[in-house]
């Protein structure tokens, strides 16, 4: 028994186009629901199927889902599809009609056609399962004949006693108005007051931002800069007379030779900046101040050198033994 056609039908669920190789294409097309007004019937969404006579490739579909059903191998499921179609072109060729079980009917027309004729009960839509075409009774509605039987009474009774209706003065409420004026009252007020309490809240974090900036800068002491990877110093084969500067602070002044600075810090207030003078000094370096930089700050150093080598290995004892913060900067002063 050769159930392609019940396979063909199976797969019409799943997929818009199945092809039967060597005789055509089935194809889908979704169809929304619809209602016809003058027969009063109700038709679900569904798929229509139509058939192409010039798809007739193998895909592979039909002949691996045959194979899978009926645990054969592809070259067995395709020559089952050959013998089937073979079948269904002898019938044709005699003039007979071909029902394909679930799927429609094949016919020859009188121009010598090919025609398909889809089955309409069966619907290959998967999500219109379960509903089926109906057709809803005719509704009668009985309300329009009683108004009508309503309107000729009261005509009736109009001719025989006339009615004289009296518009009804209007009852005055005047606690609607007092309500209207105290909710008025009430939300300017309201206005009057969130303003008042919003310039409050305005000053208040005015006054805290100033308090917060006063601290800020009584707090700012000293700032050190770090430069842990100093940039290597350039030697120039140039002669020069070493230069004698003086530096003058509050209390003494100081002879400045060379251009290797080693920087103990830079401070912004500069009788913080003499306090630290005095501890380097006491601790044994030479320690003075040196030109303001471009940031107002007063730097100090813990000695000069005028040799590149000496500055370094000085810089890297300090570092290890004073302070880690300390850095060389190289400048001629």
């Amino acid at each position: 028994m050769n159930n392609t056609a019940k396979y063909i039908s199976e797969l019409l669920y799943r997929y818009e186009c199945v092809i039967l190789p060597g005789f055509g294409a089935f194809l889908t097309r979704r169809q929304p629901a619809e209602i016809q007004e003058s027969t009063h019937s109700f038709f679900p969404p569904q798929k229509l199927i139509s058939f192409n006579s010039q798809l007739k490739n193998n895909d592979g579909l039909l002949a691996n889902y045959i194979a899978s059903a009926e645990n054969i191998s592809y070259t067995d499921a395709v020559a089952k599809i050959q013998r089937y179609v073979l079948s269904l072109n002898e019938k044709m060729a005699q003039g007979k009609r071909l029902e394909l079980e679930n799927i429609g009917a094949f016919f020859t027309s009188v121009e010598d056609t090919l025609q398909f004729e889809p089955l309409q009960e069966v619907n290959y839509l998967t999500e219109a399962f379960g509903l089926h075409t109906f057709v809803s009774p005719t509704i009668k509605r009985e309300i329009e004949v009683k108004r009508e039987a309503y309107k000729e009474e009261v005509e009736a009774l109009e001719e025989v006693a006339p009615l004289a209706f009296t518009p009804e003065k209007r009852r005055e409420r005047p606690y609607l108005q007092y309500a209207a004026t105290a909710a008025i009252i009430l939300g300017i007020g309201g206005f009057f007051g969130l303003k008042q309490i919003s310039d409050s809240t305005i000053s208040y974090n005015n006054q805290e931002w100033k308090k917060a900036n006063a601290e800020i800068e009584n707090r700012i002491q000293e700032a050190t800069f770090e430069i842990s990877n100093p940039l290597p110093a350039i030697t120039l084969n140039l002669t020069k007379e070493e230069s004698t500067k003086t530096v003058e602070s509050k209390n003494e002044s100081v002879v400045v030779t060379g251009k290797y600075h080693v920087v103990a810090g830079a401070f912004r207030i500069a009788s913080n900046a003499d306090k630290k003078v005095r501890k380097l000094k006491a601790k044994g370096f030479d320690a003075r101040l040196i030109e303001v930089n471009k940031y107002g700050l007063h730097q100090v150093v813990y000695q000069s050198y005028s040799d590149r080598i000496e500055a370094l290995q000085a810089l890297r004892k300090i570092k290890r033994e004073e302070s880690p913060r300390a850095w060389l900067l190289v400048q001629e002063l």
